[in-house]
């Protein structure tokens, strides 16, 4: 299996990503397959550079974009489609802010 995710690159604290196809259980630091963009979310607005046509193949051939690159893909129009979630909540902290309404509705 494939996927098209994001690849950390930059200095510390300057955060530069590249948009790259790599085999799902491969590290994706290592050896890529090809690399199809890159995303600078520093930038004023945002930098984001992408081979749509090569993306467009890669997910005719079964590879699985990643959460984030979804989001990415779906914003400039490569692919349609409802957006995923990328925040994950625990059960504990959904629980303590369904009590903490709770108990704001009970004052008011």
């Amino acid at each position: 299996m494939v996927s098209i995710r994001l690849s950390r690159i930059g200095k510390r604290n300057q955060p530069c990503y590249r948009v790259v196809v790599v085999p799902k259980h491969k590290d994706p630091w290592g050896k890529v397959l090809e690399i199809v963009g890159n995303y600078n979310p520093r930038r004023n607005p945002r930098e984001l550079i992408l081979k749509a046509d090569r993306i467009k193949d890669w997910l005719a051939k079964g590879a699985e974009a990643s959460d984030t690159v979804w989001n990415l893909l779906i914003d400039e129009k490569i692919v349609e489609g409802k957006k995923h979630s990328v925040t994950h909540i625990s059960k504990a902290r959904k629980d303590k802010a369904a009590e903490d309404t709770k108990k704001a509705e009970a004052k008011a």
